[in-house]
């Protein structure tokens, strides 16, 4: 089958929940605990978050011009592959499947059902259902994986059930969120918090582990830069997979306007929205804490159990009752982020393979016109992701390469204004050259001091990536041969 198989059934409130929702996942519910152990201040805490929506919002605006002018099933390996070469690009979706997106797609399973165990303990990582020598299955990766498989069969029976679920739980959380932030005000304003985050909120104090034991330590000066680096691979995480409605680009509706407006409108809402979570955690919660603490208020956002702020706010906020509306609404945030990663994520596999780079089957539509063999390969592989344990660290290993390749994206709009002149450009990216410079030069100074203060994960991550060329060239001379 064809490209010209694809249904195009994605208009713009589509897109934007796609962006958003896929966005959204449990980050913004865990990683403030790790940002707030690595800065030690309310203010750091808060411009790590404002620096992470910044750097997103810039290089989705950037990204823009690319959607615009290639909307295309495959997004940024197709821009990838325009500006650089097929090798680039399939380095960039090697590591999209075998990491990237499945791994994503794991650890947001995994988070999905283990914030049911809230609701039905018998989801618990300690309930294990079978064991075989090392390996223990829980019946958290049971529900995990078999959340993986339903969605995935319902976006195999077509693009607009995917698009339907997506706007269901994109809407459902976006609204759930602003309803948290405007009780969390309320709360806060009407009953005159204790907490004084906010009197030295510029007073950076990182807690180091030594000797089996986290110390704290005064950050000035220069050292403050480091710092923020680490302490936004959290963020930035939380932030990613806004690009993901670029991969669907066959399928969008008027998609030279839907998609980079989709892409401002999706990043904007988003990252308003983490601001305001955060600042609501300030001022319910106190900032430093102790991991020896008894209540949720001792612990503080640096050691919130299992760094699960939400829960805590919530427990401030409303106890138990409170504490149980939170899990659900962790639920459906989660549910609804790796609707969108399922949904999006194939599609790059289906184009690496148009390209005879990967699986023929993957090449193939079904009768619903989407990529239905790419699909239950991702499912195959995340599951396996699941069961092994191990998506946790392989996504640390690759928050570098994630961003290098997202500074290779940014820069291709510079060369494709050489290469490329004379192709229409419905959007250009917003105030060029100098917002995608400055997205560079933000993010390649984040990837620096990943290889300067976090060589374990980015050397490590940098190898996965290089894995991918020998496995080109392996596909690259079996192209007519290549049968899954």
């Amino acid at each position: 089958m064809s490209e010209n198989n694809f249904k195009k059934e994605i208009r713009l409130y589509d897109a934007v929940m796609l962006v958003a929702g896929t966005m959204i996942g449990s980050g913004i519910f865990i990683v403030s605990a790790d940002i707030a152990r690595h800065t030690g201040s309310a203010g750091y805490l808060l411009l790590a978050w404002l620096l992470t929506g910044l750097i997103t919002m810039a290089g989705a605006l950037s990204y823009g011009e690319l959607a615009g002018m290639m909307p295309k099933s495959g997004g940024q390996y197709v821009f990838l592959r325009e500006a650089y070469s097929p090798m680039v690009a399939f380095m960039y979706g090697w590591t999209l499947f075998l990491v990237i997106q499945s791994g994503t797609i794991a650890a947001v399973a995994v988070a999905f059902a283990k914030f049911t165990g809230v609701l039905f303990p018998f989801f618990s990582e300690q309930n294990i259902l079978l064991q075989l020598g090392s390996l223990k299955i829980s019946t958290v990766q049971v529900l995990a994986i078999a959340s993986i498989i339903l969605l995935t069969f319902i976006n195999m029976s077509g693009v607009k059930n995917g698009a339907f679920i997506q706007n269901i739980f994109g809407s459902t959380k976006i609204v759930a969120l602003f309803g948290l932030i405007a009780f969390g005000f309320y709360v806060a304003f009407s009953a005159s918090p204790t907490t004084n985050n906010f009197t030295a909120m510029w007073d950076a104090v990182q807690l180091l582990p030594e000797n089996g034991s986290l110390v704290p330590h005064e950050i000035t000066g220069w050292a403050i830069v480091p710092m923020l680096g680490v302490a936004m691979v959290g963020s930035l995480f939380s932030s990613d997979a806004w690009n993901n409605i670029t991969f669907a680009g066959d399928e969008v509706v008027n998609p030279k306007r839907t998609i980079p407006l989709s892409l401002a409108i999706g990043t904007g809402l988003v990252t308003g929205l983490y601001l305001l979570v955060n600042w609501v955690y300030l001022l319910i919660l106190p900032l430093k804490g102790s991991p020896e603490g008894q209540t949720v208020v001792e612990r503080g956002i640096q050691f919130a159990t299992n760094d699960r702020v939400a829960v805590a706010v919530a427990e401030i906020l409303g106890g138990g009752s409170a504490t149980i509306a939170i899990a659900i609404l962790i639920m459906i945030s989660t549910f609804g982020c790796n609707n969108g990663c399922i949904l999006s994520g194939a599609r790059v596999y289906y184009a690496i393979a148009k390209d005879g780079l990967f699986f023929k089957p993957m090449a193939q539509l079904n009768d619903k016109g989407v990529p239905a063999n790419a699909l239950l390969l991702q499912c195959v592989w995340a599951s396996l992701l699941c069961l092994s344990g191990s998506y946790g660290n392989l996504l640390d290993y690759v928050m570098f390469a994630v961003v290098l390749f997202y500074i290779l994206t940014i820069g291709g709009i510079f060369i494709l204004r050489k290469k490329m002149p004379d192709v229409p450009r419905p959007y250009k990216a917003f105030l060029y050259p100098y917002l995608p410079a400055l997205y560079i030069l933000l993010t390649l100074t984040f990837n620096i001091v990943l290889l300067i203060y976090k060589p374990e994960y980015t050397w490590t991550g940098l190898g996965i990536v290089l894995l991918g060329i020998p496995v080109y060239w392996w596909f690259k001379k079996n192209k007519t041969q290549v049968e899954l």
